[in-house]
C-alpha cells in the first residue's frame, strides 16, 4: 500500500512539475528572434529582430573574429538590395549611401579595394546645387566607414573624410554616409542640420521625426553591426525612429562608434533569401526603392 501512495504522489509532483514549465515558456518574451552562421573559427554571425512599439528592428551583427568580411559595391544604375546580393552571390546586405534619384549618381563616397569608385564632386547637380553651397565643405566631409589592413588585420573604424590613414595601416574599402551617431551625434558638422538664433534653419533628414533608418556601428571588441529601423504598417506616420532614438538603442546593444545610412524610402535589409523594407506609404504598403550603393557579406 505504501508503494502504491509513493507513486501515487511521484506522478502529482510530475505534472506539476510540467505544467510550470509549460506555463513559463508561455511568458517569456517573444521580441527577439536569432539565426547564427557559423564560420569554421566558430565565430558567428548573428541575425536578430527586435519589435518595439513603433518599429520592428533588424540586426546583423559580424563578429571580428569572423572569415567574414564587409565591402561596398556600387551599381551602374539603381537597383534593389536583393538583385544586388544575388549578383554578388551574397546571403546579407544593406543600402548604403546617399544619391540623387534623379541623375543616380551618388552623393556619398565609396571606395572599392583602394579605388576610388563613387565620388560625389563629380555630381553636378549635388555640387552646384545653391541650396548646398554653405554647407558643401561639410558636406565632402562627411562620415564613413573604413576598412583597413593594419599588418595582417583587418580593422573597421568610422572617420571623417579628412581624416588620415593611421600610420602602418592601408584603407581599403569606405563607404560614406553620415552622420555620425556615436560617440556623439554630428548632424550640424557634417551639413545636414543648421541652426541660426536659436532655430533650426536647416534639417535635411527630419532628424527628430520617427521614419525608417539604416546605421552601421563598431562594438568595442571591434565587431560591426547592421541596423535597419523598419516602419509599422498600421502606424505608416508615426513609426519608426529619429536619429537620436537610434543611437540611443545602437548603444544599449554595445555598439561604441556608429554611423547613419541612407534611410527612408532606401532602407532596406536583405538576408538568407528574404528581403526586409524600412519604409510604409500612407497606405502601410512597403516601399521597395533602388539604391546606388550596398554593403555586402562576404
Amino acid at each position: 500500500m505504501k508503494k502504491v501512495w509513493l507513486l501515487f504522489w511521484i506522478l502529482v509532483s510530475s505534472l506539476g512539475l510540467v505544467v510550470v514549465l509549460l506555463s513559463n515558456a508561455r511568458t517569456r518574451p517573444t521580441k527577439t528572434s536569432t539565426h547564427t552562421v557559423e564560420s569554421p573559427q566558430s565565430a558567428e554571425i548573428v541575425y536578430k529582430f527586435y519589435t518595439l512599439p513603433q518599429s520592428v528592428v533588424h540586426t546583423l551583427l559580424i563578429p571580428k573574429t569572423s572569415r567574414f568580411s564587409v565591402r561596398p559595391v556600387v551599381s551602374p544604375t539603381l537597383e534593389p538590395v536583393e538583385n544586388v546580393a544575388a549578383t554578388h552571390q551574397t546571403f546579407a546586405a544593406i543600402n548604403g549611401g546617399f544619391f540623387d534619384p534623379v541623375n543616380q549618381k551618388t552623393t556619398s563616397i565609396v571606395i572599392r579595394q583602394g579605388e576610388l569608385i563613387a565620388d560625389p564632386k563629380l555630381n553636378e547637380r549635388f555640387i552646384n546645387n545653391p541650396k548646398n553651397a554653405p554647407y558643401l565643405d561639410k558636406m565632402l566631409n562627411r562620415s564613413e566607414l573604413r576598412r583597413y589592413i593594419c599588418g595582417g588585420t583587418i580593422r573597421y573604424d568610422i572617420n571623417f573624410r579628412n581624416e588620415p590613414i593611421p600610420d602602418s595601416c592601408r584603407l581599403v574599402d569606405a563607404l560614406g554616409g553620415g552622420p555620425r551617431l556615436l560617440p556623439e551625434l554630428g548632424l550640424v558638422p557634417e551639413g545636414f542640420a543648421d541652426v541660426a538664433n536659436g532655430k533650426i534653419i536647416r534639417d535635411a533628414l527630419g532628424s527628430n521625426r520617427p521614419n525608417a533608418r539604416t546605421a552601421i556601428g563598431i562594438t568595442l571588441d571591434g565587431s560591426l553591426l547592421w541596423v535597419m529601423v523598419a516602419q509599422k504598417p498600421e502606424k505608416p506616420t508615426s513609426s519608426g525612429m529619429s536619429l537620436s532614438e537610434l543611437a540611443k538603442f545602437m548603444k544599449s546593444l554595445g555598439v561604441e562608434k556608429a554611423m547613419n545610412l541612407d534611410g527612408g524610402s532606401s532602407s532596406s535589409f536583405y538576408y538568407k533569401g528574404q528581403t526586409f523594407y524600412g519604409k510604409v506609404d500612407s497606405k502601410g504598403n512597403w516601399v521597395r526603392r533602388p539604391v546606388k550603393s550596398v554593403l555586402l557579406v562576404f
